[in-house]
């Protein structure tokens, strides 16, 4: 018989689990991934946003032709944009300022209208994302509020499918079920199917620094003083959402922000699974716990979403220099962090006044002088000003005319600590050549900033 899906809702779960292997080299014991970014939209979120459509359809809450509102950090935004686009629904979606470009260009693509608010407020206040998505349910006519905190149709989808999965693909041998806490429901959901099958299972919620859960959870207190921000995104709240019981998880984890970041690199270099932030920061946190583990144990992790959505954020190095999460330490980690600026060259034959123009422009004050793709000198800002200063004229002659000695040239590999003795008053910078043939410029001023961070 033809296998043939009557639409791409019908894709939605049964996605693979994966075991890890290079980056649990020094674990004691199987450590297998529940990789959720095989589904259509590329996120375990897919699963709970149509359950979220159907039961408000049963409800009568979502109607023919209504609009669909969410407040989203991304994910379940495109799970809700794909129900819709099957059904016939329209979607606004409220979203944060601190998530990635790439998420809001995808909701984009697939008919979404996005709002984007600010991050950093209360969430009572009417600017929040959360305040928002409310507001427009409110105003808007024949439209329908997911609110995926306080919907328990969320961790009723997991408890439905991404348990029962899981228990499955295991044959029952599953020992500790590690999840990031967000909204509560992938890891409530899931725990209260698998702890229905084995009590003894256990449930570890990985948090990031800034959020309150983990305080919530070990006091039963809602504390603010616990909240700031954070660069981590998809997990952690500055609220409590419905979708939780914590009856069924029996710890809770913070990371770090740069941790997780780190660790989902590792994930796609060492593993080949091009995650999401929450995956690798689900990971880090069980490197934290390990020393609790034994040799016959079997952890399932869920790798919730893609590395797609990430691409201009932890899969970026800029970005990731920027924060301090990776160190300068060669010239190539210095020319990767301004993102491989082309280089601004002048052959000998232009005019000084050309080399000035573009010295203004770009807000540089070394130049190489190329002839034939060769370095064949340099000119300065300072010696162009003595040299200008003594002969105004000189600015029309021919860049030959004033030519300096070229720049020394280094490998992409020489480390920054080097640059010391070659960059210096007589001379201000030097080149590097890569595998491409292509030059680029360091100077002083790059040599600084790589080491004040």
């Amino acid at each position: 018989m033809m296998e043939i899906k009557n639409n791409i809702l019908e894709t939605i779960g049964n996605t693979p689990m994966i075991r890890l292997n290079r980056v649990t080299k020094d674990f004691p014991c199987t450590v297998v991934a529940k990789v959720d970014y095989f589904n259509p939209g590329n996120s375990i979120k897919d699963r709970m946003a149509l359950k979220m459509v159907e039961v408000a359809e049963q409800e009568g809450r979502l109607k023919p032709g209504g609009t669909i509102i969410e407040g989203t950090s991304g994910n379940t935004g495109m799970g809700l944009a794909l129900a819709a686009c099957i059904k016939g629904y329209k979607c606004i979606f409220v979203t944060t300022d601190k998530q990635s470009k790439e998420k809001a260009d995808i909701l984009k693509a697939v008919g979404a209208e996005v709002i984007v608010c600010p991050t950093n407020v209360m969430p009572d206040d009417p600017r929040s994302y959360y305040s928002v998505a409310k507001r427009l349910s409110q105003e808007i006519p024949n439209s329908c509020y997911m609110n995926q905190y306080d919907n328990l149709a969320n961790r009723q989808a997991h408890y439905e499918s991404t348990g029962p999965e899981i228990w499955e693909q295991t044959d029952g041998k599953i020992t500790h079920l590690v999840c990031t806490a967000g909204t509560g429901g992938t890891i409530t959901g899931t725990a209260m199917y698998l702890k229905e099958k084995n009590p003894n299972i256990q449930v570890w919620a990985i948090d990031v620094y800034g959020s309150l859960l983990t305080h919530y959870y070990q006091t039963g207190e809602v504390d603010m003083s616990y909240v700031h921000p954070y660069i981590s995104e998809g997990f952690g709240e500055d609220f409590v959402p419905k979708n939780y019981d914590m009856r069924f998880i029996d710890h809770f984890e913070q990371v770090t922000d740069k941790d997780g970041a780190i660790v989902a690199r590792r994930l796609a270099k060492e593993e080949g699974l091009f995650c999401g932030y929450s995956a690798g920061s689900c990971f880090q946190g069980l490197i934290q716990l390990k020393h609790k583990l034994k040799k016959d144990d079997l952890v399932v992790c869920i790798f919730h979403d893609h590395g797609s959505r990430y691409v201009g954020k932890i899969y970026n190095d800029q970005w990731m220099i920027e924060r301090g999460f990776l160190e300068v330490k060669t010239c190539k980690d210095i020319i990767n962090a301004r993102a491989h600026k082309k280089l601004i060259s002048v052959t000998p034959n232009q005019s000084v006044a050309e080399a000035v123009a573009l010295m203004e422009k770009y807000d540089i004050e070394y130049i190489p002088v190329m002839e034939n793709n060769k370095i064949v000198g340099a000119i300065s800002e300072g010696g162009l000003f003595i040299k200008m200063f003594s002969n105004p004229e000189i600015k029309t002659q021919a860049i030959s005319h004033v030519l300096e000695p070229a720049f020394p040239i280094v490998d992409m590999a020489s480390p920054v600590e080097k640059l010391g003795s070659l960059i210096n008053k007589t001379n201000g910078a030097v080149l590097a050549c890569d595998e491409k043939g292509d030059y680029h410029i360091i100077t002083k001023y790059d040599v600084l900033q790589s080491l004040g961070r």
